[in-house]
């Protein structure tokens, strides 16, 4: 019998089998979200570098922050992944949302990475 974590890997590992065959060299912008923060990073496969990362525990964001698992954190984590990634000369990635569904925390990341600069 499958656990719940097996399922999530089988989703996680279908989703960026998926990213690899459609992403063409672009880099990879990672979502990983746990109960208590969301996090994110830019990342580029052929190498194995993490080029950008943000992530709801920045001291710049921790502060104004009620908390980091709700969709304003994920906002805020979003806008400033996406201006990481512009700074460092990035703006067309492939969104990896790992086994999570693309609804709430997600996709909130998303949007406001897309407001803030990067396209996919």
């Amino acid at each position: 019998m499958m656990t719940p974590k097996d399922l999530f890997e089988r989703r996680k590992r279908r989703a960026r089998q998926s990213l690899k065959a459609k992403s063409h060299g672009r880099l990879r912008l990672s979502v990983f979200r746990s109960g208590q923060n969301i996090y994110a990073q830019v990342i580029d496969d052929l190498q194995g570098v993490t080029l950008a990362a943000a992530s709801s525990l920045d001291k710049s964001l921790k502060d104004s922050l009620k908390t980091g698992a709700d969709k304003q954190a994920a906002a805020a984590v979003g806008k400033l992944i996406a201006e990481r990634a512009v700074a460092a000369g990035i703006t067309e990635v492939v969104f990896d949302r790992g086994g999570y569904i693309y609804h709430g925390r997600v996709k909130a990341l998303a949007d406001a990475a897309r407001e803030g600069g990067l396209s996919f």
